[in-house]
């Protein structure tokens, strides 16, 4: 971790970033977003932002990669024996979110799960999958964890790109019940 991931000045420069590209999200598709106007509406110089993104797909990315994380803790937010009628709260509130920045999410992730923030899903929910599969003794846990992670990104992939149908809500109930088949699989040898 270099000092300027660390340094306030500059986590409070980024922050600024990601809240002005979002700001234009709601107003126009990513690809017509340009580096002048996030600077305007983030009150930065052209300069600043260059010391931190490339571009604009880089900064996206970098506003998107928290969605990874959230998306594993999202899908992990239950304790005991999950319930398939109830999805945990924070998964619905995870598409709730994601719809709420549509464009952006669609921009980064291509139907069927590929694109920069399908590979952030995929390396942040694999292992986290492996680990619980492993921990509770299931057959084949790295196939387990492979579906998941792939059948996850997929399907949040194409309701993004209007591939699946449903509301958030909806979809969090349905891709629920699926990782829950998924994970009860027992992939015997």
């Amino acid at each position: 971790m270099s000092p300027r991931d660390t340094d306030a000045r500059a986590l409070r420069t980024r922050a600024r970033l990601r809240e002005a590209l979002l700001a234009e999200c709601a107003e126009r598709p990513l690809g017509e977003i340009s580096v002048a106007a996030v600077v305007r509406r983030a009150e930065v110089g052209r300069a600043t932002f260059y010391l931190h993104y490339a571009d604009v797909p880089d900064l996206a990315l970098d506003t998107c990669a928290g969605v990874a994380r959230e998306a594993v803790e999202a899908l992990h937010a239950w304790r005991g024996a999950p319930d398939p009628a109830a999805p945990p709260a924070p998964l619905t509130e995870f598409f709730r979110t994601v719809a709420a920045h549509d464009d952006l999410y669609r921009a980064l992730l291509a139907p069927g799960g590929a694109g920069p923030l399908g590979e952030a899903l995929h390396r942040e929910l694999r292992p986290r999958s492996l680990a619980e599969r492993t921990l509770a003794g299931g057959h084949s846990p790295e196939l387990i964890a492979s579906a998941v992670s792939a059948a996850f990104a997929g399907v949040l992939a194409d309701w993004l790109h209007g591939l699946v149908t449903g509301s958030p809500d909806e979809l969090a109930g349905r891709v629920w019940r699926l990782l829950i088949t998924l994970h009860r699989h027992p992939a015997a040898p």
